[in-house]
Parts: structure tokens; sequence; C-alpha cells
């Protein structure tokens, strides 16, 4: 049963304010390092809207990543310690590419990078500077051109031959510490975002560029979190999907402060591995 055919509204929600992206002038952009003199951060400023984020338990098992850009998953780790690269790389990086090729039926996964994160009251959010902070507006990782860009940037003698297929970029994210009660994820229903939705803005590193949605508010959107996740559960997000066929292509994401988190729960801490997901044109 898809989420048509669900009572929506009878499932309990809060309501809390996420960041939209608030109209600006010409393409948005955000430096990942300190930006040249007279230059700000960013030109991406947050619009914040109070939304209904609607509790997804009840219903955990009618997502599809296919349709609405994200799933809930069981996914035991061996992980001792995710803030020591070296186990990470070794333990959980093999772990994730087996799961998701059986979860998705893909032919290949090449994972690309991963992120471990840790609030930290008031402190900024600093690349290259330890954990990093939840990231708290609405966003894809990932537009039509960058997410075909990884492919050429991690498998170039590659790419052009694999472009040929179905690529994914999928997020497989999950806390590290639980029950989760702090800064948890919330996801908008793919099915209610509209193309005109997503702005492309520009990532700008040291030595290179990249792309990520940014979104604009639209009061159509559906919104969905699934409190208290513990380790042994992830979440896949979609970050990108070459098929142009009616799937949901890109997952809007975001952070978001629970109104009904308690004052002692533990900061969240969470990892995020980002990964190619390929399958060639013959197995869609």
């Amino acid at each position: 049963m898809g989420l048509q055919e669900t009572r929506i509204e009878s499932l309990p929600f809060v309501t809390a304010e996420l960041n939209y992206l608030a109209p600006t002038a010409g393409k948005p952009r955000t430096y990942a390092f300190d930006p040249p003199a007279g230059e700000p951060k960013s030109t991406s400023l947050p619009e914040p809207h109070q939304v209904p984020i609607f509790d997804a338990r009840l219903i955990a098992n009618n997502f599809s990543l296919d349709r609405e850009g994200f799933a809930l998953v069981r996914h035991p780790t061996q992980v001792k310690d995710f803030y020591d690269e070296a186990e990470v790389r070794a333990l959980y990086y093999p772990a994730v590419e087996a799961f998701l090729r059986a979860t998705l039926k893909a032919d290949r996964v090449v994972i690309f990078d991963h992120t471990v994160r840790k609030r930290v009251e008031g402190a900024a959010d600093i690349r290259d500077g330890g954990p990093r902070q939840p990231a708290t507006r609405v966003h894809v990782d990932q537009t039509a051109v960058s997410g075909a860009n990884r492919v050429r940037e991690h498998l170039p003698d590659e790419a052009e031959e694999l472009l040929k297929g179905r690529v994914q970029v999928i997020n497989l994210w999950r806390p590290i510490r639980g029950p989760l009660r702090d800064s948890p994820l919330a996801m908008a229903d793919g099915t209610t975002v509209a193309p005109g939705d997503l702005v492309a803005s520009d990532l700008i590193y040291p030595n290179r560029r990249g792309e990520t949605y940014s979104v604009k508010y639209n009061p159509d959107h559906r919104w969905f979190y699934f409190p208290e996740m513990t380790p042994d559960e992830a979440l896949l997000l979609k970050c990108y999907d070459s098929a142009t066929d009616g799937r949901t292509r890109f997952g809007p994401h975001t952070a978001f402060v629970d109104p009904t988190t308690p004052d002692d729960a533990a900061p969240r801490e969470s990892i995020e591995v980002r990964t190619l997901v390929f399958t060639n044109s013959n197995n869609l």
C-alpha cells in the first residue's frame, strides 16, 4: 500500500520550522572555505516556514525510494567507533556496499565519501574541523548536473560507459547513538515536490565547484520523520537519479528542531555515507 491509500492527516505530527531558500538575485552560491575579501560566505539565505512533519513510524513500510525518495531500513553494524576513520573504511564501507547492492538490486556500488556529525550548541558548521554540525536548511545533495559529474569525478575512465545505464546517488544516514531525539531528519515526499521548487546552487571549494539544490517553499510539500531512530536503523535518501521515467529523482531533506525534544536529550550524533549506485539499463 502506498501513501496515496493512507490517511496522512490521521498520523501524529509535530509543527516545526524548516529553512527554505529565500528569493535571491542570480544563482545562489556558498563558499566551503573562507570567502574572498568582501564576499559573503553564502547568498543562500534562509526563509523559515512552520510546517507539519508527520510521524512516519506507523506507515514505515509504505515508503519507497523510487516514489517518495526515501526509506527506513534496518541495518545493524559491527562498527564500535564511527569517529575512527580507519574502522569506518575497513568495516562500514564494505557492509554498506553489500547492503545497498542487495537492497537496491544494484550491479555496483561505489562509496565516494562520508560525513560524521555531532551537534554542538552554538558551533559553526566548519568543514575539515572535526565533526560537522547538522545541516539545517532544506536541500538536496546533488543536482541533475552534479549527480552525473560525480561519476566523471570518481570513475573517470569508466564514466561515459557507466552513464549509459541508470545511476543513483544514495545517502545512507544513521544515528551513531540512540534513540535519537535531538535534531532528527525530515524528508519531503518527492511526489509533492515540483521541479520548479529546486534551485541549483553553487558550492565552491578551493579546487572545484559543486552544485546542490536549494529548495523554495511550496505549501504542497509533505514532510515526514522517524522519531527516536536507533543505531540499528538507517535512512536511504535519494540525492540523484538519472532515470527520467516518473520516479522521484531528488529527495529534499533537512535537520530540524523537534519541539517535543526533552531538555536533557543527548546531542545528535550521526554518520552519512554517500554512494554511487549503478544499475545496467536492461535491469531497470
